[in-house]
């Protein structure tokens, strides 16, 4: 029997593996070993481990590593304790492959980990860009990392393979966490809000917005421009959903809170949404506003106008819903007001996503169960012919 490690440090990144993690518990021919870290573990972040708990999956290992601060000094040290933590899981468990999606300090620490136990990795979501954020190169060292890879797109696939990994070991099959949105039943309006202590005669704005960290104190103030621009728009009631565990992220949490607390009938605050409410939160919404991915991968399925501020998903593919915003207010509410028009929203009817049709999963699972382990773990760097020229 096949055992393979997922690790999930995230509600984002749980949400995106919830299918494939489903699918491998059931599978009479695979063993699940499910490696909870980061996020889940804290109650400042929501303790959703019980989310993964109340969903049936057996957690195989806990590893704590985030310390309570969002200093560059605690991420680094997490960093190091997550190591620590991940090689005595992998002693523990012996898993055959590991797999790990994304482009968190959480997961860097769990491939960097696996080197010395010669476990072959499968990455999720590699070769993709955010210019923005150190996720950038934490994304393509995991890749290095990586023995096997599951791109969004045919670009990152290509993009992969530029970076010296041989061709038949990277896969495009378009991002999994799509697959959420053509399985799971989402909620209706009156659902959801019922549930969330919602308006539900009011048009919904859902606002999540992250630390850019490669500009380490931008935070502050690129949030309170969004505020002041969302204020402008009294017709909107936000949902507002926290950053993650990330340098500055503190900030935006405060800041957050603080203007839900002058704001009531204007605005709600949730540390986690979980996958369902958060995807049918995006369903009935009328608009978007942050810089996060989900706003460039999910939102296109629902033609849903998104407002990307900022330089964080800079190189990201967008879709057409996708507009863009400098981090000022009057840039910012210039792009919403454009968001909510009837004109841009029926434009978007019949859109495609470029992130694919939400079939990724299944076909992932189909590699993890056949691909020969011996010598996986091997590596040949897949040179390319360049063209050079004089400069």
């Amino acid at each position: 029997m096949r055992k393979i490690a997922v690790i999930t440090g995230t509600r984002a990144d749980y949400g995106l593996l919830y299918w494939m993690i489903r699918g491998i518990q059931e599978d009479d021919d695979l063993e699940l070993q499910l490696i909870v870290t980061g996020m889940h573990l804290s109650p400042e972040f929501g303790l959703t481990v019980r989310e993964i708990e109340g969903d049936g999956f057996p957690v195989a290992e806990r590893v704590e590593m985030l310390l309570s601060s969002d200093t560059e000094y605690a991420i680094s040290a997490s960093m190091a304790i997550g190591m620590a933590g991940f090689a005595k899981a992998y002693d523990r468990l012996r898993p055959d492959i590991i797999v790990i999606l994304g482009d968190r300090f959480e997961s860097l620490s769990a491939a960097a980990a696996a080197v010395p136990f010669r476990i072959p990795v499968a990455h999720i979501h590699g070769g993709e860009s955010t210019e923005g954020a150190m996720d950038e190169q934490i994304r393509h060292a995991i890749t290095k990392l990586s023995h096997v890879h599951f791109t969004s797109t045919e670009k990152y696939r290509m993009r992969v393979v530029q970076m010296g990994e041989a061709g038949n070991r990277v896969f495009n099959f378009g991002a999994p966490g799509l697959e959420n949105i053509r399985r799971l039943r989402l909620l209706d309006k009156d659902e959801l809000a019922s549930d969330l202590g919602l308006p539900a005669n009011r048009r919904l704005g859902i606002v999540t917005f992250h630390p850019a960290t490669l500009d380490p104190h931008s935070a502050g103030k690129q949030v309170s421009e969004l505020l002041s621009a969302l204020i402008r728009f009294d017709s909107v009631f936000w949902v507002l959903t926290m950053p993650n565990a990330d340098t500055g992220g503190r900030v935006i949490m405060d800041m957050f809170r603080e203007f839900e607390a002058e704001n009531p009938g204007f605005a709600r605050c949730f540390s986690s949404l979980g996958r369902l409410k958060y995807l049918s939160a995006m369903r009935h919404a009328s608009v978007m506003a942050g810089n996060s991915s989900s706003a460039l991968i999910e939102a296109p399925s629902f033609e849903l106008p998104a407002v990307n501020i900022g330089d964080r998903q800079a190189g990201r593919i967008r879709g057409a819903n996708v507009i863009e915003a400098e981090p000022s207010a009057p840039s910012i509410s210039g792009a919403i007001e454009r968001a909510l028009s009837t004109g841009f929203r029926l434009s978007l009817k019949g859109s495609l996503n470029p992130y694919g049709a939400g079939e990724a999963s299944e076909k992932i699972l189909e590699v993890l169960k056949g691909v020969p382990l011996e010598g996986l773990v091997r590596k040949s760097f897949n040179d390319i012919s360049q063209q050079w020229s004089a400069v």
